[in-house]
């Protein structure tokens, strides 16, 4: 009967892994499957495309506050039957949404939709319970990391065809579909696994850090519509950001069961890790799902390309170019070392973006695209990758899901900002001659000094010694 536990094993992993990977899919495309159907709901709804855009808001910000707490609470009642929970209610959320005949009714599907938010996170910590060698954590780590960076473009594709075709309720009840079908197999094929010490939630401590974390959401999206703007708000949601988390640190310190020990945030592999990720998102995301594709779609500055065009020209192959890189990024990160991948990553990320802004001028498709496969390689499929498993294997022991669930409202908190900073840039440097690149290669100047910085702070993460293959 020994002789064949490995065997039993490498199966048992095998499932797992399936199952793992269906539900981050799932979250996957209630991310990116409905971008291009958005026209199609603004005409069905009779909504303007900043209503509609709201209801995207709604959804990426309720999936950073949910990120926050679930996967604690995986630690304290079950990862399985948290994970299963989630993706029941995502379905629910596409049921929803499908349904909408208002836009207050979508905002509501999408709001429950976000509670899948941690999917990613709380997927990884189970993996590693079952797979604690280093060079095998590290590639399915990569497997499953490479799909939250797009489903190789199918999924925008897919999204786009059955909104033009079905309309938007099409892409919602597909959705659905691969949620429950998620549900059903992390309900049956994936073992529970819990922190036998945690017993129970610091539910005032959820409270006050989503309070603190929402608002300073909230008040980044604000600040991205620039010159309109109500900087009132913005100044009053920063206040209660900063009020409600010292609040938090105040009653962290107190409970016996807190949401996340104060020890743990004056950890290097705490702070340094989430800075790191907050500055590699801020720099690079509003330029691959910002200023590219606008770039190429701009008919006097940029390319003249349609919406289907540019992405087939710059998202599809970003995410492609991600998706193959994963797996081997994660290998190469337990093997050489994950900072020193990160670095490479973050030093890849800058240089394709340096590329990108010095070919702009030559108007030239295939350079287009070549840069954007390098940011797909060196960002989507490296530095994403690494980062998240660096919110894994620099988890305390005793609370496992407290830094990737900080980790995951970081990427959150990063993606927004990169919106209102390099937009903002953008803003104030658009020239008198609407045939010149200058609006967006200043935005894209500032992500890259915004990678530098993350470079920098990179060097102050810890070594996850345990995470990484000796000898």
């Amino acid at each position: 009967m020994p002789a064949a536990a490995p065997g039993g094993r490498a199966t048992r992993v095998g499932v797992l892994v399936a199952a793992l990977l269906t539900a981050c899919i799932a979250f996957q495309l209630n991310a990116s499957m409905l971008s291009p159907a958005l026209k199609s709901i603004e005409d069905s709804l009779g909504a303007d495309s900043a209503e509609i855009g709201l209801t995207q808001t709604a959804f990426f910000t309720s999936a950073a506050l949910f990120s926050l707490f679930l996967p604690r609470l995986g630690d304290v009642i079950g990862r399985r039957k948290v994970l299963a929970g989630m993706l029941a209610l995502m379905a629910v959320g596409c049921v929803v949404a499908a349904l909408a005949t208002s836009v207050p009714m979508l905002f509501v599907g999408r709001i429950i939709q976000g509670v899948s938010g941690p999917t990613v996170p709380l997927c990884l910590i189970m993996l590693r319970v079952e797979v604690t060698e280093p060079k095998r954590y590290g590639t399915l780590l990569g497997v499953i990391t490479a799909v939250n960076g797009g489903i190789a473009g199918i999924d925008s594709l897919a999204g786009g065809f059955l909104a033009d075709n079905h309309g938007f309720e099409a892409v919602f009840w597909s959705m659905a579909v691969v949620a429950v079908l998620a549900t059903v197999l992390v309900a049956t094929l994936t073992p529970e696994t819990k922190v036998p010490a945690a017993s129970r939630m610091d539910w005032p401590g959820v409270g006050l850090l989503v309070v603190s974390v929402g608002s300073l959401l909230i008040a980044l999206n604000e600040a991205g519509k620039l010159g309109a703007a109500n900087w009132f708000l913005i100044a009053a949601l920063t206040v209660l950001a900063a009020a409600a988390f010292a609040l938090f640190w105040r009653t962290e310190d107190r409970t016996p069961h807190p949401l996340v020990a104060t020890r743990h945030l004056r950890r290097r592999a705490t702070w340094a890790t989430l800075l790191t990720t907050v500055l590699t998102m801020t720099g690079v995301f509003a330029v691959m799902n910002g200023l590219i594709p606008a770039f190429a779609q701009d008919a006097q500055a940029g390319l003249g390309m349609s919406a289907e065009q540019s992405a087939w020209w710059t998202l599809t192959p970003y995410a492609l170019a991600g998706l193959a890189m994963g797996p081997v990024a994660g290998r190469l990160a337990a093997t050489f070392g994950y900072g020193r991948v990160l670095r490479l990553g973050l030093v890849g990320a800058a240089a394709s973006v340096v590329l990108m802004i010095l070919t702009m001028p030559a108007h030239s498709r295939p350079l287009l695209l070549v840069a954007s496969v390098l940011v797909g390689i060196t960002y989507a499929g490296v530095a994403n990758i690494v980062l998240n498993g660096l919110g894994i294997v620099l988890s305390p022991g005793e609370n496992p899901g407290f830094l990737p669930g900080l980790n995951a409202g970081a990427f959150n908190l990063g993606a927004g900002l990169s919106f209102a900073l390099l937009y903002a840039v953008k803003t104030a440097t658009v020239p008198s001659d609407a045939s010149s690149a200058t609006g967006y290669t200043s935005g894209m100047i500032a992500g890259v000094v915004i990678l530098a910085a993350a470079i920098g702070t990179s060097f102050l993460i810890p070594k996850p010694v345990a995470a990484e293959a000796q000898g």
